[in-house]
């Protein structure tokens, strides 16, 4: 059975995860701050979850590299974020970052030209972007998430009508 990560659980810790959080009215089964360090040894999880906490964090670079530090080798690291065009990307006070799905480009384990700013080096495996209801029953969502030179159009020229609402990566750890 695989050891999954989910950090930042709150209330709704997934499913045989082990869940970590700072508040002790979450459902975390250790608590620390997890926005500093992960107190687990490297190479530990088979799938490390982020789902809607890394926009809240201070240090994204730092966050990714304590998820890939305590990530296997090929281990799905799953981030889920409020779009940057959506209303909830802004709406809370605790948000510190509003992201778009070419976001983690600088995580890449292709050579890339800001390499020296995220050591931590993850293999794309899927974006997938949603859209706004009226844009997913209109067919956009299709497009957006089929065509990759069709979502980079997207988000250069049609992000703030034809709006996101969600962006989900799984990120393969290289080590």
């Amino acid at each position: 059975m695989p050891l999954i990560l989910d950090i930042g659980c709150g209330r709704g810790k997934y499913p045989g995860a082990i869940g970590v959080d700072m508040s002790p009215a979450s459902q975390a089964d250790v608590l620390c701050d997890w926005t500093k360090t992960l107190p687990f040894a490297d190479s530990t999880f088979d799938a490390v979850r982020m789902i809607h906490i890394i926009e809240e964090v201070d240090d994204i670079f730092r966050m990714l590299a304590e998820a890939h530090r305590v990530a296997k080798n090929g281990a799905i690291v799953t981030i889920v974020t409020p779009h940057y065009t959506d209303h909830a990307s802004y709406c809370s006070p605790a948000h510190r970052w509003h992201l778009s799905s070419f976001s983690f480009w600088f995580f890449s384990d292709k050579p890339a030209q800001y390499d020296y700013y995220a050591p931590a080096r993850y293999r794309e495996r899927r974006v997938h972007v949603e859209l706004l209801r009226i844009w997913r029953a209109l067919g956009f969502q299709f497009f957006v998430n089929h065509a990759r030179w069709f979502r980079k159009f997207w988000e250069y020229y049609l992000s703030f009508v034809i709006r996101g609402k969600t962006v989900e990566w799984q990120l393969e750890a290289v080590k």
